[in-house]
């Protein structure tokens, strides 16, 4: 993980310590004041180590005369001296516009634009087959404490949605039981502690549920700003499934440019992102898919090799393509007996990633391969992980993956969209397995 700070070249560090009442007693803060050149400073992750204290975030301001640090409303402000002789710069203005969303103090009552009472949104009484998604009349949700509410144009359907529907996956505490994580629409309502120029500004956002709906609530801090030529149905489309394969590629797998990565499920949202961001970021994409047509499909979106898994021993296809080297990463939505296998495709030291368990939550495996071929077997899900490590990913994400978004080099595969009423469609055509890409809903 990148650390907040950090300096490029030739830049001076010194520590200043300031003091603040919290709750009648005196904290001491230790923080950075940075000197640095032209072009010297770029602005990374707040580095989750470093412990400031709850809703304390960072602010930076751009064409301030002043220069220093100093603590404003609860908030650390570090303000930077713009001169000729001394402009400090950053990866773009966004970065300032991110690490100003990240902070949480409150900083007013919440500001709106026009809103109704009631919405429309999709939901079930019990779990059960698509039918029974059924429209509700929902009161609009209000805003809290570092939140947004959304007025949602798509929402993106994804495999967690179709299991919370069947009753396997529930929301984590606190979630809108309304099913739908990933969003994009305009800002309409803003709660304490986020800036006033959010209100209507077009976002995607990584929802924990509610976006089956006209409106939706998301954390400021996990919105991305859509950029000029980019729709929204395919704004809709990213941040679930964008947010997953870079964490889980990069981060849990540590693939890097020039290694071999193996991913099930090649034309389903999750895949296809993976093949595209893959290719972009230097790796060897393999892929299996269960038809003909879908290893055309996962071909043509840029995977090296696609392997009709129906047809064709995966296995001893992968070792045929590396030359019995194996792949570096397996990223497994299986699981089940898959695992073993997967672990049979995997080079020394390779590293398996499971983040789904569509074919069996238990899986059988030699310890003893684990230890002689020296491999890491981990996985994640992304929507019961805190706030704050959502915002961090966010950020990650805007750092080196939105830019080539806004440059239009990387836009998701979509499949099919259905209005938000015919929600129980969407999912058919989901459990169907005949999508390549990505369903979303336009309310």
């Amino acid at each position: 993980m990148r650390q907040s700070l950090n300096v490029l070249a030739r830049a001076r560090l010194s520590t200043l310590r300031l003091e603040k009442g919290i709750g009648g007693k005196a904290v001491r803060l230790g923080l950075a004041l940075m000197r640095a050149h032209p072009g010297d400073l770029v602005l990374e992750l707040f580095d989750p180590r470093i412990k400031l204290g709850a809703r304390i975030g960072i602010e930076a301001f751009l064409c301030q005369k002043a220069r220093g640090v100093t603590l404003a409303g609860g908030k650390i402000v570090i303000i930077h001296q713009r001169a000729e002789s001394n402009a400090l710069r950053c990866k773009s203005t966004t970065r300032y516009k991110t690490l100003k969303r990240v902070a949480g103090m409150p900083q007013g009552s919440a500001e709106s634009m026009s809103l109704p009472d009631t919405m429309t949104a999709i939901g079930f009484d019990a779990p059960g087959e698509p039918a029974v998604l059924k429209p509700q009349i929902l009161p609009v949700p209000q805003p809290g404490p570092g939140e947004v509410l959304i007025k949602v144009a798509y929402a993106g359907v994804n495999r967690p949605d179709v299991a919370q529907r069947q009753g396997s996956y529930p929301p984590p505490k606190g979630a809108s039981p309304i099913p739908g994580l990933e969003i994009a629409g305009e800002v309409m309502a803003l709660g304490a502690g986020v800036e006033n120029d959010k209100i209507g500004r077009r976002v995607c956002a990584l929802v924990s549920g509610g976006g089956y709906a006209e409106y939706c609530l998301a954390r400021a801090a996990h919105c991305l700003p859509v950029p000029p030529g980019l729709p929204l149905d395919q704004a809709a489309a990213l941040p679930e499934t964008l947010l997953t394969v870079w964490h889980n590629i990069f981060e849990r797998a540590y693939a890097r440019d020039g290694e071999t990565i193996l991913v099930h499920g090649g034309t389903s949202g999750i895949g296809s992102m993976a093949i595209m961001l893959g290719k972009l970021f230097g790796l060897t994409v393999i892929v299996t898919c269960g038809t003909p047509q879908k290893c055309a499909a996962a071909l043509e979106i840029g995977a090296a090799h696609a392997i009709d898994y129906k047809a064709q021993d995966y296995v001893a296809e992968v070792q045929r393509i590396t030359g019995g080297v194996g792949v570096q990463v397996v990223l497994d939505m299986v699981s089940g007996e898959y695992v073993a296998r997967n672990m049979r495709c995997l080079a020394e030291d390779g590293r398996h990633v499971t983040i789904a368990v569509q074919g069996g939550m238990k899986a059988e495996i030699n310890m003893a391969v684990v230890m002689v071929r020296r491999l890491t077997l981990t996985g994640s899900t992304l929507r019961p992980r805190s706030n704050e490590f959502k915002a961090l990913l966010v950020n990650e994400v805007l750092d080196n993956a939105w830019p080539i978004v806004a440059e239009g080099a990387l836009r998701p595969v979509m499949d099919m969209t259905f209005p938000l009423t015919e929600a129980a469609a969407a999912h058919r055509r989901m459990e169907a397995g005949a999508h390549i890409g990505k369903i979303v809903l336009k309310v």
